[in-house]
């Protein structure tokens, strides 16, 4: 297999010349030797043009454009073209569009127009495949494949019949005898039975709630269709490309495809991510995004694969990123394990859909903003080849689960959830604590970190709780939320007090639970009165949050302790005087329970503890004053600092500015500015004083 990474960042991004006449592509191979591109992403959505009748190709445009990227040393990340079928393949083969739960077929006109499940789909994408591979396998211009684009972006789910034959197929597969499934599904409710796997239909449009188990088991049929589709190709490429590294682009912490079961597929991790600049914490959400993409490869490095240099076209305002803003992010990136920096795309669309989309070379040229922060970035990164291949190094753990995000944001349950929000609460707070965070599954080795943070992992599994466990008695300092272990991955409640075998760690049980805020009335009832609603807070009090008292928010539950110790109790209403933090020493480590939400300064004051009792040594502040979020990430030999704050801060590290070449104490950073220090001769690397080691593991200093 190639080298995915050369020795300096890849930099680029989508290129479109198809749509533009070919005198425009001399200026485009032009403009970018200037700014310094070295990497394109060719033919994401040129099925059409490539094939534009069933069986007959026209390769020759995109002979002529590879050769001229070759020309002027620009490489290419080719596309296998199958995101966007075109207009014939549904004319010829209207089974294969997408429909909804509720029955509609989506009609053709836009992107992603097919149903995973497709046969004519399927053959199709694996022939044209075929054809890319076999004319440009040995094409000196091409590194990689790029196969798809953001799969299950518009349509992950579909319900055609031909989808309900694949998800009995998949059943089957699994259960084997439709005892089994009924058994696990729980079809003695509400008269579910079946006597065979003929009768299953998806989880279409139903009365009522529909059958949970047969949701979640959707949920997983539908990534792993996906995935089989992904497969597919890829196969092709093996077979006649095996020396081309393979990759996708992912989409963050996309809700509807589990990226733990794909990235093992994948040879490098790429990803796509559009934070909303008018969003305070976009940068926060991107940082969890970016940790994510490092830790689906092992901490191995990954791509920013599409970025936007400006505004979008997806949101009611598409607001513009601030002038720095977009290199900050991109420097985000790189400083949690990318090594390429990329963008959708390279000219700014005259027409379609996305002609508003921001692109490297604006509508308005080269003497613009845009331009001018692109050129800019290109040539820092050209001088930054030493972070290449360098590991990010991680302190915590966080356990980040698509079953559970699955199943918790279902129907039919106490309150209404939302997994990404609940996770990224605590990412964010152990990144602005100083901490550097891997996503982990749960059920592997944890005993590395000096922190584990399992926050509300409904669907527990025997794996998920046995590790648990296996790193409090190691010496981690483990924290687990609310809402884990209430259900096992059949969606059954662990009964007995929910938990399940992580009753044992913990030291507690759950007997009820109190969801907080709403209406007390359900919909069409009489009200009593017109502020008929619960309190959205609860008070806690503990010494670990000062004199006053912490706010506990939506959720609160009855805990029973058998033998851990109170750390903080509920206060007022219904669960006065009942444990709300509770903590108990498990082997070498120890094992708290946190029965509520905190707001972020009172989970906040809970990381600062959890920091202390772990062993770790956090950095010394690395910036002066009061200020938003700023980040200090340690890559390699360097100490990233990012402003992603409204006011200016003072570096208070000692070292040399990478970009610059000047030293850093005392230097002021604007907002959305940058500096990568690197330690002078004569100082102790900056890693070394936190106790940190590459991601994948973690060590504590003594306690």
């Amino acid at each position: 297999m190639r080298p995915v990474f050369t020795d300096r960042p890849w930099f680029g991004g989508d290129y479109n010349p198809e749509q533009w006449p070919e005198a425009v592509w001399d200026e485009d191979v032009d403009l970018m030797r200037r700014a310094g591109v070295n990497l394109v992403t060719v033919g994401v959505f040129a099925w059409s043009l490539l094939e534009p009748e069933e069986g007959r190709y026209e390769f020759g445009w995109l002979d002529s454009v590879l050769d001229l990227l070759h020309r002027h040393g620009v490489q290419v990340d080719l596309a296998t073209a199958t995101a966007a079928p075109p207009p014939w393949l549904s004319h010829r083969y209207p089974e294969s569009l997408p429909v909804t739960a509720d029955g509609v077929q989506l009609s053709p006109g836009s992107r992603q127009g097919y149903c995973p499940s497709s046969p004519a789909y399927r053959a199709a994408a694996r022939r044209l495949t075929r054809k890319l591979a076999e004319r440009y396998g040995e094409h000196p211009a091409v590194v990689m494949w790029h196969i798809n684009n953001e799969y299950g972006c518009h349509v992950s789910r579909c319900y055609c019949d031909e989808s309900a034959s694949a998800f009995r197929r998949w059943l089957e597969a699994k259960y084997e005898t439709v005892a089994a499934l009924n058994a696990a599904w729980g079809t003695a409710f509400w008269s579910q039975s079946y006597s065979s796997f003929e009768e299953i239909l998806p989880p279409r449009a139903t009365p009522a709630f529909p059958n949970p188990t047969q949701s979640l088991d959707f949920d997983r049929f539908s990534s792993d269709e996906l995935l089989a589709c992904f497969l597919d190709e890829k196969a092709v490429l093996r077979e006649l490309t095996p020396d081309i590294p393979v990759t996708t682009n992912f989409m963050g912490p996309f809700r509807n495809i589990d990226y733990w079961t794909w990235a093992p597929h994948v040879d490098v991790v790429s990803d796509d991510l559009y934070p909303d600049p008018a969003d305070p914490d976009a940068a926060r959400g991107a940082a969890m995004a970016r940790d994510l993409m490092r830790s689906l490869g092992g901490g191995k490095p990954w791509l920013l694969m599409e970025q936007a240099t400006s505004a979008v076209i997806m949101r009611p305002a598409n607001v513009p990123k601030a002038p720095g803003q977009m290199r900050a992010l991109s420097y985000q990136a790189l400083a949690r394990g990318a090594d390429g920096i990329l963008f959708f795309q390279w000219r700014q669309s005259a027409a379609g859909a996305e002609k508003f989309h921001s692109a490297m070379l604006p509508h308005a040229g080269t003497d613009t903003r845009i331009w001018r922060e692109v050129e800019q970035l290109g040539a820092e990164l050209a001088t930054l080849g030493a972070v290449i291949g360098t590991r990010t190094r991680a302190h915590a753990a966080l356990v980040f689960d698509w079953d559970s995000r699955w199943a918790i944001e279902q129907t039919g349950l106490p309150t209404t959830s939302n997994y990404l929000a609940l996770t990224a609460h605590w990412h964010a707070a152990l990144t602005e604590a100083g901490l550097t965070v891997d996503l982990v599954r749960g059920d592997e080795d944890l005993s590395g970190y000096p922190i584990v943070v399992v926050p509300s992992l409904f669907v527990l599994t025997d794996a998920q709780a046995a590790a648990i466990d296996a790193a409090a008695r190691a010496g981690s300092t483990v924290l687990v939320t609310s809402q884990t272990g209430i259900v096992d991955q059949d969606l059954r409640v662990r009964l007995g007090g929910y938990l399940g075998e992580l009753q044992s760690t913990l030291g507690v049980w759950i007997e009820e639970f109190w969801p907080l805020g709403g209406a007390w009335a359900r919909p069409g009832a009489i009200p009593v009165t017109p502020e008929s609603t619960v309190d959205p807070t609860v008070r806690v009090r503990g010494e670990l949050f000062g004199p006053g008292a912490a706010a506990g928010i939506e959720w609160s539950e009855t805990v029973h302790v058998r033998d851990a110790s109170v750390r903080a109790v509920f206060e007022g209403g219904h669960l006065d005087g009942w444990p709300a933090l509770t903590r108990k020493t498990r082997g070498a480590g120890a094992a708290w329970y946190l029965a509520t939400r905190l707001d972020r300064d009172d989970t906040a004051a809970l990381v600062a503890q959890l920091i202390a009792e772990s062993g770790l040594r956090v950095r010394t502040p690395v910036v002066d004053g009061e200020h938003g979020f700023v980040e200090t990430v340690q890559r390699g030999e360097v100490l990233f600092v990012i402003n992603h704050g409204a006011t200016a801060v003072t570096i208070l590290e000692d070292g040399t500015d990478v970009l610059t070449g000047a030293d850093t104490q005392g230097m002021t950073l604007d907002p959305y500015g940058v500096a990568v220090i690197a330690p002078r001769v004569g100082l102790e690397p900056a890693g070394d004083r936190v106790g940190s080691v590459p991601a994948g593991g973690a060590v504590r200093l003594p306690r």
